[in-house]
């Protein structure tokens, strides 16, 4: 085997390592930097509101009770969720997914988007910063209904919370749910009965406690994630200890894991800030901040939010038009790839009904489109076959003369029109799409818990008893006894533990992923055994 083909393996073969060592890692924290040095602008008053001076209206001052008082669970249910919330701070309770199991297994957990500690504020609790509103999050509403059933697909029903205080001052925060969409809104509308203009700033804010000692996965985020001026970019919760404050124009803030997110979208991105912060108890806060403005005295005012609490999937994520879809961590430089291949398998499952056979089906696909590539590959090497004597010659002839000898064997090339690197096409046109498909498997959720046959049950993870990473280095040592022998015998020996490396870097890769580099080969071998009969 000659340089050229060495060459085209070890090429893919350091690129596979590469990416594993500066692509997929933990994703990486930017160092705190003030509010003062993001070079974000203050959020303004809305140009709507009357500029009408505002008197401190006399509010009473809100404090935590001393004994925690138990709020009233309202709980909400639908056909793709859950949901428990409570009248302490007519926040966020629970949040159980009925799609999605945390493990493999019938008797497996629902996947729970809320984690909190007893005394810990629950998300999606409002209040209302450096305002004339005092509200705490810890504050008792009441709620209007004890439970809403929303089983029927289309239905729409509202839950709403409301407190009053008695100099005047009401507070309504009313959700609105959709039985067939993981997404609902919030309204919070402020009554303003006083006497008194009231400056106000609501406050938006999802709380989650994360373990200290969770281990951190390398393929996936957990954490804050949000959207501003249509960058995307995360918080490393093992390294975040200041609060940040970044914005305004924040199209959306979150809180992700993997394959699952709690989204917070407001209405008036253009004059939202986000705010994010740690306590000593491990709670972390992302939080959107709106504009500060005025009500006047008998009037009121509201702010608005969808909230999108659910799986990372893509059609789901892209429809609330904000650019949600791009906490799916498909990579900028791949994307490009990524996001034809998956729609590609979701097409294709609607028939097959099985993820792995899809991919089955891309294989094909693609070496039926590269086939004429391919042949021109394998001829050319072929044709190398045939003048690597000569090649052999000119080595022992030129040994001592390296810049005669490469002067000599481009000359042989020319004359028998051989291309050296023509070995190397199929090898270099695999890449992209292993990358891209790489990122689909890895990053679906559609091919999470997906199986395909007998003991694969997950496509996305490894194969648990590692049968198809095996066989896959089985069909490239067959591979190397089908392509003809050239170079000299420490690279042909060199060659030999090409099949070893790649296996046991295929060890820990998703088994979606091996099945596709697998019936490659696979395809492959079947080619080049044609050309090989076709030219003998």
């Amino acid at each position: 085997m000659d340089k050229r083909t060495i060459l085209a393996i070890v090429l893919a073969f350091a690129v596979v390592m590469i990416y594993q060592v500066f692509f997929v890692k933990p994703i990486p924290q930017k160092p705190p930097v003030p509010a003062q040095q993001e070079g974000q602008k203050a959020v303004e008053p809305s140009a709507t509101k009357p500029p009408v001076q505002a008197a401190p209206a006399r509010i009473r001052t809100l404090t935590p009770s001393k004994v925690a008082v138990p709020g009233q669970d309202i709980t909400v249910d639908t056909n793709l969720y859950s949901a428990i919330f409570n009248t302490k701070g007519a926040g966020l309770k629970s949040f159980k997914l009925k799609e999605y199991k945390k493990e493999l297994g019938k008797d497996s957990e629902l996947i729970e988007l809320v984690e909190v500690k007893e005394g810990m504020t629950l998300p999606l609790s409002v209040t209302f910063p450096d305002s004339s509103v005092p509200v705490s999050p810890e504050e008792h509403y009441k709620a209007d209904t004890s439970a809403i059933a929303l089983t029927q697909g289309q239905d729409v029903r509202k839950l709403t919370f409301s407190v009053s205080y008695p100099e005047g001052v009401r507070i309504e925060k009313t959700f609105t749910f959709y039985g067939d969409k993981y997404r609902f809104d919030l309204d919070v509308k402020v009554y303003n009965k006083t006497a008194l203009n009231l400056n106000q700033k609501a406050l938006l804010s999802w709380n989650q406690y994360v373990d200290p000692k969770l281990e951190e996965d390398s393929y996936g985020h957990l954490g804050p994630v949000y959207d501003i001026k249509g960058e995307v970019d995360t918080e490393n919760v093992k390294k975040m200890d200041t609060r940040k404050v970044l914005g305004p124009q924040v199209s959306w803030g979150a809180f992700e894991s993997k394959y699952f997110i709690a989204a917070m979208i407001p209405k008036q991105p253009s004059l939202t800030s986000l705010v994010m912060s740690k306590d000593v108890r491990e709670l972390f806060t992302v939080s959107l901040e709106g504009p500060g403005n005025l009500v006047p005295s008998g009037q009121s005012a509201v702010f608005s939010y969808a909230l999108y609490m659910g799986p990372k999937e893509y059609q789901n994520l892209k429809a609330e038009g904000v650019g949600l879809e791009n906490a799916i961590d498909f990579g900028s430089w791949i994307k490009w790839l990524a996001l034809p291949l998956l729609m590609a398998l979701n097409f294709l499952y609607k028939f097959v009904h099985n993820y792995g056979i899809a991919i089955i089906i891309i294989t094909l696909a693609t070496k039926i489109l590269f086939w004429p590539l391919g042949n021109k590959s394998y001829k050319s090497m072929k044709e190398m076959q045939k003048v690597q004597p000569k090649i052999t010659e000119l080595r022992e002839k030129y040994k001592s003369d390296k810049a005669r000898l490469n002067q000599e064997v481009m000359q042989i090339y020319k004359t028998h029109k051989v291309n050296p690197l023509g070995g190397c096409l199929p090898m270099i046109i695999q890449i992209p799409v292993f990358f891209g498909l790489y990122k689909t498997l890895l990053y679906s959720i559609e091919l999470r818990h997906s199986p395909f046959v007998f003991w694969i049950q997950d496509l996305s993870a490894k194969d648990p008893y590692f049968i198809t990473p095996i066989i896959m280095g089985a069909t490239m040592f067959w591979q190397q006894k089908m392509t003809p022998a050239m170079g000299d015998p420490m690279q042909q020996k060199l060659m030999l533990f090409m099949p070893i490396i790649f296996t046991f870097l295929f060890l820990n890769f998703p088994s979606g992923l091996v099945i596709y580099w697998l019936f490659n080969n696979i395809l492959s071998i079947g080619q080049q055994s044609y050309i090989n009969k076709t030219m003998s």
